[in-house]
């Protein structure tokens, strides 16, 4: 016998007011949009449309849909185990970084500039930012795959064109050192660190996270959004990572109005606010953003 129907929100109030992602799925838009979506969707349990998020061939047709459907991307492919990332909480990093950075009466502004560390082979950021407000960007990246898969992107969707530029970061060590260049200014970098300490504890929190989907004991990872290594994980974690973007950030606090970063463990902002103290930046902003269950947060610093 089929379970009750679920009784879901129609509007994910936790998203930022300005996502296009506060409505449940659409499938019936999105598979007319993209019809090879089809073959991925069914009716769960409760009656409702979905798709099988442990399925990784799923989650990227649901991308290329959702890219399509709302961002005018008609071409979008990445790599085999890159990091395939969900679009509304990405979507989200660029609204409150709107908030943050331009008046809220002119949004759309063709002259913001936005720097992305660690664009990824997914170029997801800079696909939003231009689509959604008309931004440029400069995308840095240690990866050359990642660095060609992004440029396959981005020339195979005009819009795209003279919108984002990518640059290699060859020196592993630095973040900003050889990316912003002499004279150029940005108004904002953004940036989605790695989180963990190394590929074990990574591999750890991938099985939680299945487990705790499934309700039932996970023992081996099948990564359902990918990741190379260096996206996911930094000797000495997010907390180490974070710490000497802020103390590089300082050579560049005047080609950078506001730098920014996602933190994942709220547990690291207080040694985080300590460093950014030490750096005499004139001022601290931490944005919380929720998506379901999860919490992570904006960190925001300006050297004024």
């Amino acid at each position: 016998m089929p379970k009750e129907k679920k009784v879901h929100a129609t509007i994910k109030s936790v998203l930022h007011a300005s996502n296009k992602h506060r409505e449940r799925y659409d499938f019936r838009a999105l598979t007319e949009t993209l019809p090879a979506l089809q073959e991925f969707v069914f009716t769960n349990k409760y009656g409702d449309e979905s798709v099988d998020f442990f399925n990784p061939e799923a989650v990227i047709m649901l991308n290329k849909a959702l890219l399509k459907h709302f961002y005018q991307i008609d071409h979008w492919e990445i790599p085999e185990n890159y990091l395939c990332p969900p679009i509304p909480g990405r979507a989200d990093y660029i609204h409150y970084i709107a908030d943050l950075i331009i008046d809220k009466n002119d949004k759309s502004s063709n002259q913001t500039k936005c720097l992305d560390i660690g664009v990824g082979a997914n170029c997801i950021y800079p696909i939003i930012g231009v689509q959604e407000y008309g931004w440029t960007f400069v995308g840095s990246d240690i990866d050359p795959e990642a660095i060609e898969a992004a440029q396959k992107i981005i020339n195979k969707n005009p819009q795209l064109k003279n919108k984002v530029f990518l640059r290699l970061q060859t020196n592993r060590r630095n973040i900003f050192e050889e990316i912003i260049q002499a004279g150029e200014f940005y108004d904002v970098s953004i940036c989605n660190p790695p989180f963990h300490a190394s590929a074990k504890e990574a591999n750890a929190s991938s099985l939680r996270k299945l487990s705790n989907l499934k309700g039932e004991k996970v023992k081996k990872a099948t990564l359902n959004f990918g990741g190379q290594s260096n996206e996911l994980w930094y000797e000495g974690g997010e907390l180490k990572f974070l710490t000497n973007m802020i103390y590089e950030s300082r050579r560049f606090g005047r080609q950078c109005r506001w730098f920014t970063s996602l933190v994942s463990k709220e547990s690291n902002l207080a040694k985080l606010y300590k460093t950014l103290d030490a750096v005499n930046v004139k001022s601290i902003k931490t944005i919380e953003m929720s998506q379901g269950n999860k919490i992570s947060r904006i960190l925001a610093w300006s050297f004024g």
